[in-house]
């Protein structure tokens, strides 16, 4: 099977000019999405694009955000770089201050924050080697940890954190594709500093791939993936916690969740309709350390369209449930329910969003929906729609995909939501726009919270890197980047 990889294909557009237009806050119902993807000014800019965000949140105080995403100049090319946005009034307003290094290829962003409320991204390079970035002042701005491409990985990488209080607190875990690799001598690396240094790469049973990652709160280490069809793995490493030896995993076992997850589907015809979830409940409850995985699938007696579906182990991982539905529409093969996540609350709330289409006439047009569990999973709240329908098709750049995935982070009353959508309206084109939205959803339903006013905050420490806080682009012709010294390795089946 081939993956859709992240690749250099185009060089940076030439800009003629930057037009704007006002920034898009969506409203549905007491739901408001509002755009992160905005200028210096908050407007809208005409012409790029921004798909594939993630979001992390600062535990210490919920006003901070910071968004990533994978930034396109312009839809007259694929050329993407890493964006970012960061917030301060809990996303009612966004700054988008640049990317992470001016006309460097850069994809697959993923965010995550420690329980101190440190910030990290880690970025794809166009030869499938990452690097890891840290912000102190909650992603207003970025600094590289080790040079560049050092820090291992490959195409679909995804990291997590231990935040647990064990010999492992504050080690970083990362995992990636089969497909495409920095060094196909593994798919697993470690960082016991920070994501300054990783490990040279290993193997993992089975070599799950477009999965994530978590920590229970033993400081066992789960990796949750797929093999690129029907047949889905949790992985456990009970060492990895410890800096001293190299991680072994000691175990693996086969999740059912009921169908095969899809690329080049009809809903996004150059991705991934879905990416695996696994996370892990820390909650301390009757829940805790139960594990959760979640995918979008086609389902075994499917023939086109997709549903969300999830399976749950309450015993470390050595057995699932059947696969359960979260989707609570008809069954309908028409229908699609797509880009599916998931997290879980420190209280063991589980909290779901994802894309769907069960009111579209057309069956494509598609909208923000959320549900809920308080029971470990068992049952789910009736589904919400909670964002303004659009059309997933417009506004592609040079690449028919709105990227892989869409990202929430839950607290105890509720989830922080980034995801891709085509509200606005481009003159220029006569199309819609992909950008980048943030939503509050919660169980009761109530809009975003008011907000309390945040000190700007002050760095105490610096980690050694080289600082990246690079301008926004300004209407001036781009040159063509130098091309990397270091080989791509030829993508696997």
């Amino acid at each position: 099977m081939t993956e859709p990889l992240e690749k250099y294909n185009m060089p940076p557009a030439y800009i003629y000019r930057l037009e704007t237009s006002p920034r898009m806050i969506s409203q549905f119902g007491l739901f408001t999405s509002f755009q992160a993807n905005v200028d210096a000014n908050g407007n809208n800019i005409l012409g790029d694009a921004a798909n594939e965000p993630s979001i992390t949140v600062d535990p210490t105080n919920h006003n901070r955000m910071a968004i990533g995403w994978r930034q396109f100049n312009s839809v007259q090319s694929d050329f993407r770089q890493g964006g970012w946005a960061f917030t301060t009034d809990a996303g009612t307003t966004w700054t988008f201050p640049g990317v992470l290094e001016d006309n460097v290829f850069r994809s697959d962003p993923v965010l995550g924050s420690d329980e101190a409320g440190n910030f990290f991204y880690l970025s794809l390079l166009q030869f499938f080697c990452d690097n890891m970035y840290g912000s102190l002042d909650f992603g207003q701005t970025w600094t590289r940890l080790q040079p560049d491409g050092d820090a291992g990985g490959g195409d679909k990488q995804w990291f997590t954190i231990d935040k647990t209080g064990g010999p492992g607190h504050g080690f970083q875990y990362q995992a990636w594709s089969t497909a495409a690799a920095c060094n196909f001598s593994g798919q697993f690396s470690r960082s016991t500093d920070g994501g300054v240094t990783w490990m040279s790469p290993i193997s993992i049973p089975s070599a799950p791939v477009w999965g994530t990652l978590d920590v229970d709160t033993n400081g066992n280490l789960f990796i949750g993936g797929g093999d690129f069809g029907s047949e889905f793995f949790c992985v456990r490493s009970s060492n990895a916690q410890n800096g001293q030896v190299t991680p072994t995993f000691d175990q693996n076992v086969s999740v059912n969740l009921g169908g095969s997850v899809l690329f080049a589907a009809t809903i996004n015809p150059g991705g991934l309709a879905g990416m695996i979830f696994l996370v892990v409940d820390r909650s301390g409850t009757a829940t805790n350390n139960y594990i959760y995985m979640l995918a979008t699938v086609q389902q075994f007696s499917a023939s086109n369209g997709s549903d969300i579906m999830f399976s749950r182990s309450t015993d470390g991982g050595l057995t699932f449930s059947a696969p359960q539905r979260i989707t609570d529409d008809p069954v309908n093969q028409n229908k699609w329910h797509w880009f599916g996540t998931l997290a879980v609350a420190p209280n063991g709330r589980i909290d779901s969003v994802w894309l769907d289409t069960r009111n579209a006439a057309n069956n494509t047009d598609s909208q923000l929906f959320y549900s809920w569990s308080t029971d470990g999973g068992v049952t789910w709240a009736p589904n919400v729609a909670v964002s303004n329908p659009f059309n997933p098709f417009e506004g592609y750049p040079v690449q028919n995909k709105m990227g892989d995935y869409i990202t929430i982070v839950s607290d105890n009353t509720g989830g922080d939501v980034a995801y891709p959508a085509t509200f606005n309206f481009n003159p220029n084109s006569g199309q819609h726009e992909e950008d980048v939205y943030y939503v509050r959803v919660s169980p009761s339903g109530v809009p975003t919270p008011t907000p309390t006013p945040t000190a700007t905050p002050t760095a105490t420490a610096t980690p050694s890197g080289t600082p990246t806080a690079t301008p926004r682009p300004t209407p001036t012709p781009r040159s063509e980047p130098t091309p990397r010294a270091r080989p791509t390795p030829a993508p696997r089946p």
